[in-house]
């Protein structure tokens, strides 16, 4: 049964398609990829502590699992990128904020950069986007931002001595 536009509701009755879509963050009518970034920053704001090799293992592990959950989603909902699967810009943000400097501003410029690299798919991001499907087409491209965005803030912290 393909489902078009699920409800919360239809989330909890499928566990791939609740973490697909952020927990819910993907069901916003507006933007939905920015909510599931912002979703994505509790879950950062944990992690920070961690050591790089940890917090690079947990991204590693959710990028795997997204591989799986993001095709298991766009399958059951019969659209191969629907807007409301997140979890691509969920591990987006966790890759584009691994070892970046701690506190707010730091979380708040990282969130920028990814929607910008993520929203403007420079080359390779737009040819991942169009020339890769499944689930790993829908993760590759927000991976690829996120390497764009992880090494702007690796260099601005680089720059101001952080």
């Amino acid at each position: 049964m393909k489902i078009q536009n699920p409800s919360f509701s239809q989330l909890l009755r499928h566990p791939a398609l609740l973490l697909a879509f952020g927990f819910g963050a993907g069901l916003a009518p507006r933007a939905p990829g920015t909510f599931g970034t912002l979703a994505a920053i509790p879950f950062w704001w944990l992690m920070q502590g961690l050591s790089p090799a940890g917090y690079l293992g947990i991204v590693v592990v959710a990028a795997l699992l997204g591989c799986y959950l993001c095709g298991a989603a766009a399958k059951q909902l019969g659209v191969h990128d629907h807007g409301g699967i997140v979890w691509d810009e969920m591990v987006g943000y966790w890759l584009t904020m691994w070892m970046a400097p701690q506190g707010w501003l730091w979380a708040l410029y990282g969130f920028v950069l990814f929607r910008l690299f993520d929203i403007t798919k420079p080359p390779p991001v737009r040819w991942a986007d169009r020339q890769v499907h499944g689930g790993i087409g829908i993760m590759l491209d927000d991976i690829l931002a996120a390497i764009y965005a992880g090494l702007v803030v690796q260099m601005t912290a680089w720059l101001m001595g952080v």
